[in-house]
């Protein structure tokens, strides 16, 4: 009998949904609780409606999707024939997701090898898209864990943020750290290390934190084949604009993706987020 391997993802993923479709990626929402009204990432709030909330200072939460909708996602999927599940998922360091898919995994009706990735956004995406392409071309589960792990190595996220407040609040960055930055009222860089999000540079004015940015993102692909993605939260022009200054100076640029980020990751970074995630063939 022929194996016929699935992949999971969350929403942090944000794969664009013709891409999920082609290769058969499923993701399980996270939830954004505004207000009194708890909503699903990708289906009930829009970016634009949560840039709005943060902008007015109004309360945003978010939470793991339940240990039941990963039963839930996985049972049906085995129901459709599958043998085996790949689940991967945004850094622990950030959310629970990793730990509820874990509890689910172990009531599943077929194997789940779930996978905290130590990425976000399209460092996740990209690693799913590995795993999925692994999974197309016959590939066992445990080779899809390797090429999604090894797609992760290589992989590498770097962010610009207009203040570092977001973060400070969701407890995803220092409040010493944060405290610094607005003090000497300089413009973070960021980056993702070890599943957790770190402070690359500082620097004086936005426009020169961008343009650093735009360095670092050239200096990271090199000359080998690489796939970009562009993030922005409420940040259009900021976002085209890098992106197409990278197509022009990356000398091997794959596909290069240009999305606004959900409300999830936008809820801790706030409006005027530029991001860059590179991802070495």
């Amino acid at each position: 009998m022929s194996r016929h391997v699935a992949i999971v993802t969350d929403s942090t993923a944000y794969l664009p949904q013709e891409t999920m479709e082609r290769h058969n990626i499923t993701a399980v929402p996270l939830t954004v609780v505004l207000g009194d009204q708890a909503l699903e990432e990708g289906t009930e709030i829009s970016a634009r409606s949560l840039a709005l909330a943060l902008q007015k200072r109004k309360s945003v939460t978010t939470s793991r999707p339940s240990p039941q909708v990963f039963a839930d996602t996985y049972r049906r999927i085995a129901e459709t024939g599958a043998t085996d599940i790949v689940s991967l998922h945004l850094s622990a360091e950030f959310s629970g997701t990793y730990d509820a898919a874990v509890l689910a995994a172990k009531e599943s009706p077929v194997p789940v090898r779930v996978v905290d990735t130590g990425m976000v956004a399209m460092a996740l995406g990209f690693c799913a898209l590995a795993a999925a392409q692994a999974a197309e071309a016959g590939d066992s589960a445990e080779e899809a864990v390797a090429a999604a792990e090894k797609r992760a190595a290589g992989t590498s996220a770097f962010f610009y943020v207009d203040t570092l407040d977001y973060l400070r609040r969701g407890g995803r960055i220092g409040a010493a750290q944060a405290l610094f930055g607005s003090a000497l009222a300089v413009k973070p860089l960021l980056k993702l290390d070890g599943g957790r999000i770190d402070m690359l540079e500082k620097v004086r004015t936005a426009s020169k934190a961008i343009a650093r940015l735009e360095e670092i993102v050239v200096e990271r692909a090199g000359s080998g084949r690489v796939d970009v993605a562009v993030h922005h939260l409420a940040a259009p022009d900021r976002a085209s604009t890098l992106a197409e200054r990278l197509r022009e100076q990356v000398p091997d640029l794959g596909e290069l993706h240009v999305s606004e980020v959900g409300a999830v990751i936008g809820a801790h970074t706030g409006p005027g987020l530029l991001g860059a995630v590179v991802s070495p063939r």
